[in-house]
């Protein structure tokens, strides 16, 4: 790895698939998940739940620590919806994070939300694709 910041990371993981779609992804000596296609009905936990979870996880997080900084009570939540569209050879997901913050009016709750957004590392990843949006919200879509 060229990037010099690997050599001193606040933490670092590994993950790994060994087995493919039909399998399991596990991080050695930590969680194992088994995992499968969302176009079947097999057990297992699919790509796009996997990255729903991250993202939904780094979203509210970052929001605790926006909300604590603002001294602000921590009531924001956070839904992600994944949808897997495309045709073979040429999938793609499209990400949608809903924030709702109840505690604060709503122009609040869209500033907080945007500084969220532009802290959260998974949301950093996520930036700049056309697939990608983050909305603040009154009520959660269904």
């Amino acid at each position: 790895m060229k990037d010099e910041r690997w050599r001193r990371p606040l933490y670092r993981t590994e993950a790994r698939n060994d087995e493919g779609l039909e399998g399991h992804a596990y991080v050695p000596g930590g969680i194992k998940v088994q995992t499968s296609s969302p176009l079947n009905d097999h057990l297992g936990t699919n790509p796009e739940q996997l990255l729903g979870m991250s993202l939904a996880t780094c979203l509210k997080a970052t929001l605790e620590f926006v909300q604590d900084e603002h001294k602000l009570p921590r009531s924001g939540q956070v839904h992600v919806q994944v949808a897997y569209i495309g045709a073979k050879a040429n999938y793609e997901f499209l990400v949608n994070a809903q924030i709702r913050i109840p505690d604060v009016d709503f122009e609040t709750a869209k500033q907080l939300t945007e500084e969220t957004e532009g802290r959260c590392c998974v949301s950093k990843l996520l930036a700049g694709s056309a697939n990608y949006t983050v909305e603040t919200v009154e009520e959660f879509d269904e």
